[in-house]
């Protein structure tokens, strides 16, 4: 069978059991969230304390506030004035690909069209940056303005986390151009799992540490809050750096700003970055999102384990992420990520991993 990677790719993510078991598990796990957030002892292994009835989970009014704003996000998203820019070239020498047989849980689940579009409204990269992404910004300034109303002013604890991921929201818009060459775009379909993760499991669950912090306030001194924001400002500073070096070099290998790193020819035809940030470890970036994920945590304090959660998942889901871009590097440009693994030899963090 065909899976829609393409004729004899290896099934990811446990094939379709594992297709399924996520399709389950992951809403799921967000409502589990959303309701702990709230309860008195937060327990993030703990069962939430109530089950809503449906007329709690069902809202007609804002079903409709729901498609009014994806309808605001698709209208901005197809204005005119706009700056178009080209993606990676697929292998197929940008034919889309649709494959003619394959399992349809698996399939639901990842996406059998790489890049489904009407006219030129593509609806993964729509959803990748737009309506997920912006709502959580929206979610975090909504909680931010409830605690201001039930406290006379928001804590320091709540402006910390709403700024940090402001930046991030912000950094992500403001580079637009390189989601292109993300896996998501240049590898996944659009399935079940691109789907609900950008349009609900990102608004609703990044936004855990503000909701945590609303029904939980944590006191935090000036010079805790001075430790935080280093630590992000650390996390960011790798971050930016190791994506804008990598874009860069993508681009234009001459661009002054690359020109002298050091790089490994491949029988592609491209080169392999083996200086800069991408000789330290082989993804940077991810060292960088991960440090940045604590300081987003640290903020709601060491009491209780659910604030934490965004941590221990994005850590399972970078080095999730990270063995399958391996398989796929190791596929592509073979003899010559094995000389860079042997020149770069750990994956995330140095000397650990």
């Amino acid at each position: 069978m065909a899976s829609p990677q393409g004729s004899g790719a290896p099934l990811e993510f446990g094939g379709p059991l594992g297709a399924a078991a996520l399709m389950l598990l992951l809403p799921a796990t967000m409502f589990h969230l959303l309701l702990v957030a709230r309860s008195g002892p937060a327990r993030l292994l703990g069962p939430p304390p109530y089950l809503p009835g449906p007329e709690v989970l069902w809202s007609p009014q804002m079903l409709l506030l729901w498609f009014t704003w994806l309808g605001l996000q698709a209208a901005l998203y197809l204005l005119p004035a706009r700056k178009v820019a080209e993606g990676q070239e697929l292998k197929d020498k940008s034919r889309l690909r649709y494959p003619i047989n394959g399992n349809p849980i698996y399939d639901f689940f990842l996406g059998r069209e790489l890049n489904p579009r009407i006219w030129s409204f593509d609806f993964k990269y729509f959803c990748e940056l737009r309506p997920g992404l912006i709502g959580w910004v929206l979610i975090n300034l909504a909680l931010l303005m409830q605690e201001a109303e039930l406290r006379g002013s928001p804590s320091l604890a709540m402006w910390l986390v709403n700024g940090f991921q402001l930046l991030y929201v912000g950094d992500a818009l403001w580079h637009e151009e390189a989601v292109l060459t993300t896996m998501d775009i240049t590898h996944d379909g659009f399935g079940f799992m691109l789907a609900f993760g950008d349009l609900a499991w990102v608004p609703f669950t990044y936004s855990l540490q503000a909701q945590f912090l609303l029904h939980h306030p944590q006191p935090l001194g000036l010079p805790m809050a001075s430790v935080i924001c280093l630590i992000n400002a650390v996390g960011y500073y790798i971050f930016r750096g190791a994506n804008s070096q990598k874009h860069t070099f993508r681009k234009n290998p001459s661009d002054p700003r690359v020109a002298g790193l050091e790089t490994i020819p491949t029988a592609t035809g491209r080169q392999l970055l083996v200086s800069g940030w991408w000789g330290v470890v082989r993804h940077p970036n991810y060292l960088g999102d991960l440090i940045m994920a604590l300081a987003w945590s640290l903020p709601c304090g060491v009491s209780h384990l659910l604030p934490y959660f965004y941590l221990l998942y994005f850590t399972s889901l970078l080095v999730h992420r990270e063995a399958r871009d391996e398989q796929q590097c190791l596929r592509k440009y073979g003899l010559a990520w094995h000389e860079y693994c042997r020149r770069v030899p750990y994956r995330i963090l140095p000397y650990v991993y």
